[in-house]
């Protein structure tokens, strides 16, 4: 089936415009409530957003159309798409979903659904729940007497507050450092901040007056300077910076210096494997991640396992190799112990244990390997684009670049999933090689798709 709703994380649009309008928000509800309506007990679904204005507009919606399938609504207001995942499941409801266009700006919003265990929907779920939608079903509404209800838990920031700080070992606390946290004027805004300063630490919160427009605005982890400045300015210990939803984080240094997911990841796994907490061998990232990464942690007896880009196929990836860390190199870290997707205050809570333990700054703790040159370039083609990439001079320059690179490096060519576009990444030890490479393979695309 092609499909025309859900992309690499849930659905995701411009505010008001197909598919975000009201309407199919309305019939998402519908279709997800009915699909995962099972048994005879009361149906529930959880429902949170981050901050944006438009959630005021697709969170009725969707619960109007849980009430019309039968389903019970519970409503959390702004909580971190974390949060909404670990809730769904503690609360035993049959389905989860986070109203966020994630790091986008604020005239975009999106929905993502999470399953009864927390875990992100598969792509086959996605499609049957979105065949409902493109169907009638008028048939299967609920009778009046089966009708579901609406309300508020108000207890669920104090519930995800708790959890994220039990994620630690016990007795362990953050007292004496000093942290920036920019939580984007998104949905982590209360949480974040809290959790640092109920275990300890002395908090520079930053970005945390969302007014509906301001969320990713110049702040949070898609714009990270502020918070880096800031840690200059404050002499802080660390800093954070979370996106939208907070479900990815990078982190500044002592000196103010930006620390990728790659080097995160780097950093926990080292951690996790000294205390023989790492599980499965491996750690799990897409093929995005720097190969300095991959270098890393061969030296330290480890490899790294790539999948797509998308951080539910990184989740994936996990569960059935049994690894318990994973992400990507935009910040999506994954902790299968405690959590079922990104978390990026729950990463950053590991990174500052690893320093408090070790005694160490950040620089020293992040800063295991240098990232190879990368570069990443995108081509712009046709709606269609064709089979640019059997046309016979692309196919001869892709060949001449892989013998050029040898061992020495790495090249990626993708379409895009989401815009028409193909992605052209090289990086290696030589700089200037990928460059020409990056160049000159991008140039024999843009010549085919003239054609």
């Amino acid at each position: 089936m092609i499909r025309r709703l859900f992309g690499t994380d849930g659905i995701r649009g411009t505010a008001n415009m197909e598919p975000m309008t009201a309407e199919t928000a309305l019939r998402v509800g519908i279709a997800a409530g009915l699909h995962f309506t099972r048994g005879d007990h009361r149906h529930r679904v959880l429902i949170g957003k981050d901050t944006r204005l438009s959630g005021y507009m697709i969170e009725p919606a969707l619960t109007s159309g849980f009430v019309a399938a039968g389903m019970d609504v519970i409503l959390v207001g702004p909580m971190p798409t974390p949060a909404v995942a670990m809730l769904t499941r503690a609360l035993r409801a049959d389905l989860g979903v986070m109203i966020s266009a994630s790091h986008n700006p604020y005239h975009d919003n999106g929905i993502k659904l999470f399953g009864p265990d927390g875990f992100k929907l598969s792509d086959e779920v996605e499609a049957e729940i979105e065949s409902r939608i493109d169907g009638d079903m008028t048939a299967d509404l609920a009778p009046p007497q089966r009708l579901g209800r609406a309300k508020r838990l108000e207890d669920a920031d104090g519930r995800y507050i708790e959890f994220a700080k039990q994620t630690l070992a016990r007795g362990q606390t953050l007292a004496g450092l000093k942290v920036v946290v920019d939580c984007a004027n998104g949905a982590a805004y209360k949480a974040a901040p809290a959790v640092l300063w109920e275990l300890g630490a002395e908090v520079v919160p930053i970005a945390v007056s969302p007014d509906g427009f301001n969320i990713n605005e110049s702040c949070g982890s898609t714009h990270p300077q502020t918070m880096c400045e800031q840690v200059v300015v404050h002499g802080a210990d660390i800093g954070i910076a979370l996106d939208g939803d907070a479900d990815r984080v990078l982190i500044a240094d002592e000196t103010g210096r930006l620390v990728d997911g790659d080097q995160i990841m780097a950093a926990i796994a080292r951690a996790l494997q000294a205390d023989d907490l790492l599980t499965g061998g491996c750690v799990v990232a897409t093929v995005m991640s720097n190969l300095g990464l991959e270098r890393y942690l061969e030296t330290i007896g480890l490899s790294l396992d790539r999948t797509q880009v998308g951080d539910r196929y990184v989740v994936e990836r996990m569960r059935a190799q049994g690894c318990n860390l994973g992400g990507e190199q935009s910040g999506h870290i994954i902790l299968a112990d405690h959590a079922t997707t990104g978390d990026g205050i729950i990463a950053a809570l590991q990174v500052m244990a690893a320093m408090v333990r070790a005694n160490q700054p950040v620089s020293r703790i992040c800063r295991l390997f240098e990232p190879l040159p990368q570069l990443l370039r995108n081509v712009r083609i046709g709606v269609t684009g064709g089979d640019l990439m059997s046309a016979e001079p692309v196919k001869r320059v892709i060949a001449d670049a892989e013998t050029s690179l040898r061992d020495r490096g790495r090249l990626l060519i993708r379409k895009s999933g989401t815009e028409p576009l193909i992605r052209v990444m090289a990086e290696g030890d030589d700089e200037a090689l990928i460059e020409r490479i990056v160049d000159d393979i991008a140039g024999e695309i843009e010549r085919a798709a003239a054609v």
